[in-house]
């Protein structure tokens, strides 16, 4: 079989791959805080290597390697919302999952309050009649706490690591005053796995985490940093890739159905 129909059958798939990615940029163009992926590709080694039992085939043509995210800051809108929160500058918001335990990031800053209900036992007087004066009494009563959260379930961590609790009173007002958000960062970037939600999580080779050297500013959310002019054109470059592939795939047939009848 021609080597030509195998390289355009990889391409072929290799840009419907390169396409999903521009795609989801552009399906979250509107989302505050997301991060654009870039696909970058790498050449596959061609050509026989010398096996066991014999020559074996290395790959041909040549594929997506990574879809990188782009950790370059977008632009900030105003929201006249007490509860959103930008960073200006390097860092992610923290999230922390009291179900699991799992610490997130993200740059997505538009946070609401949630009310953490708990019971506590309480001495209050005995209410009953047989009972000696001053004699208290064991009840359970029922405590409200209002936590910063990301409307998901997600606590937001403060400046000290902690969850960011909001006066009861406060949460009722229409303003709330800026809260003590923390900003986290890593040394390196590269490599962080995408979540649902806009949110990252860090691997090994990102180091530990840190305070970050951004600003947070209240009543403002970052813009996603993907830039639908560009992503079209990729999608567009990326079809017409494709399409090369397939008449390439279509021609390799051609030769080999030639090649055949003329035997």
């Amino acid at each position: 079989m021609n080597i030509s129909f195998y390289t355009a059958s990889v391409g072929a798939q290799q840009q419907q791959d390169r396409l999903d990615v521009h795609a989801n940029n552009i399906a979250n163009i509107n989302n505050y805080g997301f991060r654009a992926k870039q696909p970058s590709f790498s050449q596959l080694m061609t050509g026989p290597v010398v096996g066991i039992e014999g020559d074996l085939m290395r790959g041909v043509g040549s594929r997506m390697e990574d879809a990188a995210t782009d950790f370059r800051q977008s632009g900030l809108t105003g929201t006249e919302r007490s509860l959103d929160y930008a960073i200006n500058g390097a860092g992610f918001f923290g999230l922390l999952d009291p179900r699991t335990g799992e610490v997130s990031y993200t740059r997505d800053g538009s946070f609401t309050l949630s009310e953490f209900k708990d019971t506590e036992e309480v001495l209050t007087p005995s209410t009953d009649p047989d009972a000696e004066d001053g004699e208290m009494q064991t009840e359970q009563q029922e405590t409200s706490r209002w936590y910063l959260s990301d409307g998901m379930g997600r606590f937001v961590l403060g400046r000290n690591g902690r969850r960011i609790e909001v006066d009861a009173e406060t949460a009722e007002q229409a303003v709330i005053p800026e809260l003590p958000v923390g900003v986290f960062d890593f040394i390196n970037h590269d490599g962080m796995l995408s979540l649902g939600d806009n949110r990252l999580i860090p691997v090994e080779k990102n180091g530990g985490v840190g305070l970050g050297s951004g600003e947070v500013v209240q009543g403002y959310l970052e813009l996603s940093n993907a830039d639908l002019a560009n992503e079209l054109a990729k999608v567009i470059e990326s079809q017409r890739s494709f399409q090369y592939m397939l008449r390439m795939v279509t021609t390799s047939d051609e030769i080999e159905t030639t090649v055949n009848n003329l035997r």
